[in-house]
């Protein structure tokens, strides 16, 4: 059995949040927003290894918290890109560098999704296993309109058959690796996410259960409702 490795993204540097200090790097009940992320990964059992794009200048803090609270398994830290479809890449370039297994899978996370569970990365690695790749979604619940102004609108689109995609998003390392190079190839670059990079290429994606509670921290709104979260949750509900 290939190995599962968790590539999470920290390249960002969350202008939105108005703060003088990246998102991720952002104190919450005195523990980095980073740190729950990695902690969940961590405490997996399946999770074999940690890779971290990280924002320049911000690895030894890193490094130095992977210490503090115990994350023995982060195993490198690479730079981030000008883009995140770049940082991505420079993670599986470096994930590569030590992984060649054809049944090596990357689960594809967001730093700032401290909230994953268990079992969201236990049906990734399922669904990957099973059909070839996992992209986590949630059921669209809101009524959807159309603008093409941002100002009126005089139509729906029908939810039924809307998801709304979250991450992880995992992959075959061998086969993402490709449709990088196939992108590359094309002149594709601003692909917004991993699984729109496979739409643009016309692969077909396999979807995998999140959670309303896998909350991504954009505004200094999300970093309340995450302290409320877990003050909220019982503690060991991150660790089903």
């Amino acid at each position: 059995m290939g190995k599962n490795i968790a590539l999470i993204i920290a390249g960002g540097i969350g202008t939105r949040m108005h703060q003088d200090i990246p998102k991720q790097f952002i104190n919450v009940r005195d523990k980095p927003v980073i740190v729950y992320t990695m902690e969940v990964f961590q405490q997996h059992p399946n999770i074999d290894a940690i890779e971290v794009v990280c924002l320049y200048g911000w690895h030894d803090i890193l490094r130095a918290y992977a210490k503090q609270f115990g994350i023995t398994k982060l195993e490198s830290i690479v730079d981030g890109g000008t883009t995140g479809l770049q940082s991505i890449r420079n993670g599986l370039y470096d994930v590569a560098e030590r992984y060649h297994d054809d049944d090596d899978i990357v689960l594809i996370h967001d730093a700032i999704r401290p909230l994953v569970s268990q079992e969201i990365i236990s049906d990734n690695i399922r669904v990957c296993r099973e059909y070839g790749n996992a992209i986590t979604v949630i059921p669209c619940t809101a009524v959807m309109l159309k603008t093409y102004d941002s100002l009126i609108s005089d139509a729906q689109i029908p939810r039924d058959n809307l998801k709304i995609t979250q991450t992880p998003q995992t992959f075959f390392l061998k086969e993402i690796l490709e449709v990088h190079q196939e992108a590359m190839e094309k002149g594709i670059n601003d692909s917004i996410a991993s699984c729109s990079l496979y739409v643009e290429l016309g692969r077909e994606l396999y979807l995998s259960h999140g959670s309303e509670k896998n909350i991504k921290l954009t505004t200094s709104e999300d970093i309340e409702i995450f302290s409320a979260l877990l003050q909220a949750t019982r503690p060991e509900w991150l660790r089903k």
